[in-house]
């Protein structure tokens, strides 16, 4: 029997419990699924206890392992917060926060909340993977990435969201186009026109459809192209071929030379961008302070 045991035979512990797969946790680690199973045997024989059960149905903790999992939690973050403490003195620290983002939120706004982050720790790096709605979610709940910018709810038992902001839809057309003088137009103005959409396989499409499913007045759009990204409809824009529909954040930020953007109404349609994190997962402490200062700066935008 051992007498002691390494930090990431913890870290093997809680990341089987937290993701309650053997597979996925050897992803998260980098470890092969028989060099996780010798951490959780090894710390077991430290213990002298098993602390996981598994089956061909569920993997959980036994009861030991259920009563030791608020100390590893605890001498793990000890652990890491200290290395972070070491950081900021100026030693070397190679910690990495993992994220997944819809790819508006992460071109127009996660820079800067980077650069700030990078300033206060230099040597902590980024993993950002900017990916659909749909693909983020399953990023984080397989712990892939640690928390999530996305624009889903809570729709999933495995899964937390935290409002942060409401992106309007609004029309992107051409400035010669009959539209761009208008401040704003109601969705019927929309009616028999060539309009560019994304995907309905889609978040962006999802929360539209289902918003003017239930307008009090249903406009009859002319769906006439569909693509995957919206960066894509804004250059079939530019090249004259319809109007689109999209998100505020998603189009230019600064006075575009060719496009304008008109506001949406009657009804205003809004989607909900926030953070998603896995229910009952505990952010590393490097991932836990660049959360904290994302919703500062962004709630403060």
């Amino acid at each position: 029997m051992r007498n002691n045991f390494e930090f990431l035979d913890l870290k093997a512990f809680l990341a089987v419990l937290e993701l309650s797969s053997f597979h996925a946790a050897a992803k998260l680690l980098n470890l092969s699924p028989p060099a996780l199973s010798r951490r959780i045997k090894a710390l077991e024989e430290a213990v002298g206890a098993q602390l996981i059960e598994r089956t061909t149905r569920r993997v959980g903790p036994t009861q030991v392992g259920r009563e030791m999992m608020p100390l590893m939690r605890r001498l793990v973050d000890e652990f890491e917060e200290s290395i972070l403490s070491i950081s900021d003195l100026g030693g070397r620290h190679r910690a990495q926060v993992r994220l997944a983002s819809v790819p508006t939120a992460a071109f127009y706004f996660l820079p800067r909340v980077v650069q700030a982050f990078h300033a206060r720790y230099p040597e902590i790096r980024f993993r950002i993977m900017d990916l659909s709605a749909n693909e983020g979610l399953d990023a984080v709940a397989n712990g892939e990435v640690e928390f999530g910018i996305n624009i889903t709810g809570a729709t999933r038992d495995d899964l937390m969201f935290t409002p942060l902001m409401e992106d309007p839809f609004v029309l992107a057309c051409r400035r010669d186009h009959e539209f761009a003088a208008r401040a704003a137009l109601p969705w019927s103005a929309l009616e028999g026109h060539p309009l560019i959409g994304v995907s309905k396989t889609s978040g962006n499409r999802a929360v539209l459809d289902r918003a003017l499913a239930t307008a009090a007045k249903r406009p009859d759009l002319n769906w006439f192209y569909e693509v995957n990204h919206l960066s894509t409809s804004l250059g079939l824009v530019e090249a004259g071929l319809g109007i689109s529909v999209l998100p505020q954040l998603a189009t230019p930020q600064r006075e575009h030379p060719l496009i304008a953007t008109v506001i949406l109404q009657d009804p205003v349609v809004t989607r909900t961008i926030g953070l998603v994190e896995r229910r009952g997962a505990r952010l590393s402490p490097a991932a836990a302070r660049f959360r904290d200062l994302l919703v500062n700066e962004w709630r403060g935008s």
